[in-house]
């Protein structure tokens, strides 16, 4: 039997800037609503970012899994993606495009 996986019901958006100003706020906020029980983030709104994207990123994914839940990164865009793929940290992401 295959297993099919659910819809992501609980996820919130990036934002679309997540650069080093913009890290600390962006963490914070992400950490309460994974405490509130969110298990997805959607990057699609996210077109200015840099490798503080990635800290952030994979904290979530952190704190997520400390709480024993799933985390995944939805839409994430090409160029952080290539990003992660040259700091080689691509494979830590559970991002799906």
């Amino acid at each position: 039997m295959s297993e099919v996986l659910s819809p992501v019901v609980n996820r919130f958006a990036s934002g679309t800037t997540l650069t080093h100003a913009s890290a600390n706020a962006a963490l914070a906020a992400g950490l309460d609503r994974i405490a509130a029980g969110a298990g997805a983030v959607d990057c699609a709104p996210l077109t200015q970012f840099d490798s503080s994207a990635l800290a952030v990123l994979l904290a979530w994914q952190r704190a997520a899994q400390a709480r024993g839940a799933a985390f995944q990164i939805l839409n994430l865009p090409a160029g952080l993606a290539s990003l992660a793929q040259a700091y080689g940290v691509d494979t830590l992401l559970s991002a799906r495009h």
